[in-house]
C-alpha cells in the first residue's frame, strides 16, 4: 500500500501497476545478471544499476557470504510474502473446479508433448506450456483469498491468469494451423483452454460484483 495513503483500498488497477513494477524490477535484475555474470565486480555493478545504494558503500561487502544482500529488505519481504501466498494458494483450493480444469489442461499438454518428441523443443509448444503453467500459478494466487480481503489483488491476478491462458490458446492455434499437433489432441486441449478461459472471465465478473457491493464503484 502507498505510504501516502495508508487507508486507501487498492483496486485492480493499483495492484496491476504494483505487479508491473515488480515485473520490471525482476526483468531488469535478470538482464543485469546475465550481462555481468562473469564480471568480478558483478554484484557491485548490479547493485548500483538497481539503485541499491546501501549495498555499494566503500567498506567492501563479502558478497559470497552475504548473498541475501542482493535484494533490499523491501524486496526480500515482497518475495517471501509472494512465496507464502503461492504456497497457501496451492494448499487451500485444490478442489476448486476452475483450478482443477487448469491442472487438467497442463496434464493434457504434457501428454501431447510426450506423444510427439518433435514438440518437446519446439518454441511454440514451449510457449504454450510455459503460459499454461503461468496461468495456473496466477489463478492459484487469485483463488487463495477465500475471504476476498484484497479484492483488487484477486482481480489483478485473474487478469494475469487470463492473459497467460490467452497466449497459450494463441500458441495452440498456431500449432494446429501448422499441423504440428493432430486434430484430436488439439480438440481436447482447445476444450480445456476455453473451459479455463471462460471460467476465469466468469470468476472475474463475480469478484467485480463483490467489489461494487462493498465499495460502490
Amino acid at each position: 500500500m502507498s505510504d501516502d495513503e495508508p487507508d486507501k483500498i487498492w483496486d485492480e488497477y493499483d495492484w496491476e501497476r504494483f505487479m508491473q513494477d515488480q515485473d520490471r524490477r525482476t526483468e531488469r535484475y535478470m538482464e543485469l545478471l546475465e550481462k555481468y555474470l562473469d564480471d568480478p565486480q558483478r554484484d557491485q555493478i548490479i547493485a548500483k544499476e538497481m539503485g541499491w545504494t546501501h549495498l555499494t558503500d566503500e567498506q567492501g561487502i563479502d558478497w559470497a557470504d552475504e548473498a541475501e544482500l542482493f535484494l533490499d529488505a523491501e524486496t526480500i519481504g515482497e518475495a517471501e510474502a509472494e512465496i507464502e501466498e503461492e504456497q497457501a494458494a496451492f494448499d487451500s483450493f485444490e478442489s476448486d473446479p476452475l483450478y482443477r480444469a487448469c491442472l487438467e489442461l497442463s496434464s493434457e499438454l504434457a501428454v501431447a508433448l510426450n506423444e510427439n518428441p518433435a514438440l518437446q523443443n519446439h518454441p511454440v509448444a514451449i510457449k504454450m506450456a510455459t503460459h499454461s503453467a503461468i496461468g495456473c500459478a496466477k489463478l492459484a494466487a487469485a483463488l487463495s483469498d477465500d475471504d476476498l480481503d484484497e479484492i483488487g489483488m484477486t482481480i489483478a491476478y485473474l487478469k494475469r491468469a487470463l492473459r497467460a491462458i490467452t497466449v497459450s490458446l494463441d500458441a495452440l492455434l498456431e500449432l494446429q494451423k501448422n499441423q504440428l499437433i493432430d486434430d484430436t489432441r488439439a480438440g481436447i486441449l482447445t476444450q480445456y483452454v476455453f473451459q479455463v478461459r471462460d471460467g476465469i472471465v466468469s470468476r472475474m465478473g463475480e469478484v467485480r460484483r463483490e467489489w461494487r457491493k462493498r465499495h460502490g464503484t
